[in-house]
Parts: C-alpha cells; sequence; structure tokens
C-alpha cells in the first residue's frame, strides 16, 4: 500500500482542500511546516516519512488561470529523490521531468478520448463530481484505453473526511484488470487506508489525515 501526499497549489502557495469546492481553498495551516510554502510543506511532510512520490495538483492551471511550473520546478530541484506526479491539467506528453497525471475534467467531453495505453510515463485521474463522470464517457467506458496507474478521484470526498468512495473504487478496479488502482478523496485515518489495502488497491492520495495526525509516522512505516 502507497500512502502518496497531496501538495495543493494556488497562487503560488500549498492550499487546503475542502470537498473539492476549489473556490474556497484556503492556505493551509499545518503543524508539519511554518508556511504555506510548497518546499516548506514537502519538507514538512518527508521529515513525517521519507515518500518516495509526491502529488502535486496544480489548481491555477487545471482552472486555467496561470500555471505554477516555477513551483513545480523548484521543487524537483530540491527534492531530487522524489518521484512527482503532476496533475496540471494537460495532455500526455511523449517526454517531461515529472510524472505526468491527465485528468479526465481536463478532457474535452465531446471529443474522441485518447488512448492511454501506450504511455507508460502517465497516470489517468477518473474524476467524480457526485455520481457524475467529468471527461469524455467514452473513457471510462473502455478501459482498454488506460494506462498501467489509474486513479479514481472523487472529488467532492476531497477535504471532507467522509471516508472512501469503497463502492466506486471496487466497480472501477473490477474493470481495470492488472492496472494499478489509487484511491483519491476521502480518506480518514489509518483505519480507511487499511480497509484500502484489504480491497487491494495500490495506493491512496492523502492530504488532510497527514496533517491533522490521522496518519502517524508509525503507521506509514508499517505500510512500507
Amino acid at each position: 500500500m502507497r500512502v502518496i501526499p497531496v501538495l495543493d497549489l494556488k497562487g503560488g502557495g500549498v492550499v487546503r482542500a475542502v470537498g473539492g469546492r476549489r473556490e474556497e481553498y484556503r492556505p493551509i495551516a499545518t503543524p508539519l511546516a511554518p508556511s504555506n510554502a510548497p518546499q516548506d510543506v514537502a519538507a514538512g511532510l518527508l521529515r513525517l516519512h521519507p515518500f518516495s512520490t509526491l502529488y502535486v495538483a496544480d489548481l491555477d492551471a487545471i482552472l486555467g488561470r496561470g500555471d505554477n511550473s516555477g513551483v513545480v520546478k523548484a521543487l524537483r530541484e530540491k527534492f531530487p529523490q522524489v518521484e512527482f506526479w503532476l496533475d496540471a491539467g494537460a495532455t500526455a506528453q511523449k517526454t517531461a521531468p515529472w510524472t505526468q497525471v491527465i485528468g479526465s475534467e481536463s478532457l474535452a467531453g465531446d471529443e474522441p478520448p485518447p488512448d492511454l495505453s501506450g504511455a507508460e510515463s502517465a497516470v489517468l485521474s477518473l474524476d467524480f463530481k457526485g455520481e457524475d463522470f467529468l471527461g469524455p464517457l467514452a473513457l471510462l467506458d473502455r478501459p482498454s484505453l488506460w494506462p498501467r496507474r489509474v486513479i479514481v478521484m472523487t472529488l467532492a470526498r476531497v477535504g471532507s473526511g467522509s471516508g472512501p468512495d469503497f463502492s466506486r473504487l471496487g466497480a472501477i478496479k473490477a474493470r481495470a484488470g492488472a492496472r494499478e488502482v489509487f484511491a483519491a478523496g476521502g480518506v480518514r485515518d489509518a483505519r480507511d487506508v487499511s480497509a484500502l489495502a484489504q480491497r487491494r488497491i495500490a495506493g491512496a492520495l492523502v492530504a488532510s489525515a497527514l496533517h491533522d495526525g490521522a496518519i502517524s509516522s508509525a503507521d506509514l512505516t508499517q505500510w512500507r
């Protein structure tokens, strides 16, 4: 079971998610770092545990309001031992200095979905808002187009503390074949992570539970 911390970037700083309502995201206050500066927060997370991967959501880029590319580059230079998964609302590129996350919400719903099955370095995020799938329905219906790693992102549960969407995760995993499935949204504590592991979910994207201490260093060491 991989726990992957999330850094939500907005206006150059790390913000705290609130139920996927991005307009309400505010600068994060965390005991792990003295400020919401991305390098401070990343360093605090890495002091908690030597994570091999950090997930970065560039909310400004996703919303079409600029980007935080300079911030992400600085993070890579500061922490070269870490693999960064970056969701910046982009489509797959042949080469990139980080692992690209292709969010379905950033794909035009009225266009043919991309074939990501050969994109070895990419991660597909299947994004949901409530019961609605955000993106081309044909992409959701055709697992043959998916890469080897898939995130199930339940936006309304992000930062909500309402628990993972086990039902949806189970449905996607049943269709995913040998692909790795990662949970995103709603993870409250170590018990949720253990429950995901029991369901053979490959990993979980987590933020609030780490900053609030609901998942401890001892928990992380055990799963590692």
